[in-house]
């Protein structure tokens, strides 16, 4: 049975989408049967970051009993999509995704959802359906705000929260340390990803960063906590400067340590 992560976030414009398809094409490329599914049902983007621009059946048919999940479902590559429609045509209920996704677990091994930035039925909805959930966030007061607020919401609905990822990172020292984001998020910070050009590069390719550089930084991050997930050591290619961090580790490095025992 697959598991299902809510990849979340209370704040536009912090990079969750382009975390939904790094990680899920992270897992991909480990072996992994992997579906993302847009559950942004007001502004989705899902689609469009992989060239599925007019999609014929979408997650809101779903929604609306117009097709069956199973017809709704695009390949992209080694990982499959169901996207949602830009110009929805039907009322539609966000609570129905918890019945529909759990149709599909028995086929992949994870299934992670794009949730809304906003907080309403398509975020609690991710919620609901979510196994687990990760929070994306970008490491200032403002985001961090509204991060501590969703992580403050989940927990009331009972959804286990493993992580945050923290995105945009510039390495400035004005920037929030991933010691105070846990403190005071707490939670702990299972990913630091860095700013990369080269991000928005692949998005206008409509790439996955981590096909587009997979020796990237930002797309090693990626593929780290997705090993993590899997319960696999992730084999990093020969660098110069990552001898100086196995001598004093990462505190996320640390931290994804701790989750992958603490899993398997």
């Amino acid at each position: 049975m697959g598991k299902v992560i809510g990849i979340l976030s209370l704040k536009g414009g912090v990079g969750k989408t382009t975390s939904t398809i790094s990680l899920g094409a992270a897992l991909a490329s480990l072996g992994k049967k992997v579906l993302l599914v847009d559950a942004n049902f007001s502004a989705p983007n899902l689609g469009t970051h992989l060239n599925i621009i007019e999609p014929e059946k979408t997650i809101h048919h779903v929604l609306t009993d117009d097709v069956d999940i199973h017809d709704a479902i695009y390949e992209y590559e080694d990982f499959e999509i169901i996207p949602a429609s830009i110009y929805p045509k039907k009322q539609f209920d966000p609570l129905k995704l918890k019945d529909r996704v759990r149709r599909l677990k028995h086929r992949y091994d994870f299934i992670l959802i794009d949730s809304s930035p906003s907080l309403n039925n398509e975020t609690l909805a991710t919620m609901i359906t979510s196994d687990e959930l990760f929070v994306v966030s970008t490491p200032d007061i403002p985001t961090l705000t509204m991060t501590i607020k969703a992580i403050a919401i989940a927990k009331k609905r009972g959804t286990p929260i493993s992580g945050i990822i923290i995105n945009k990172v510039y390495k400035k020292n004005f920037e929030l340390s991933i010691e105070n984001i846990e403190k005071t998020s707490e939670v702990p910070v299972l990913a630091m990803i860095p700013h990369d050009v080269n991000v928005l590069r692949a998005q206008a390719q409509f790439i996955p960063s981590t096909y587009f550089k997979p020796n990237s930084d930002a797309s090693i991050e990626y593929k780290k906590l997705a090993s993590c997930l899997v319960g696999e050591k992730y084999n990093e290619p020969f660098r110069i400067k990552e001898i100086f961090h196995s001598i004093s580790p990462k505190r996320q490095d640390v931290n994804r340590e701790l989750f992958y025992h603490s899993v398997f």
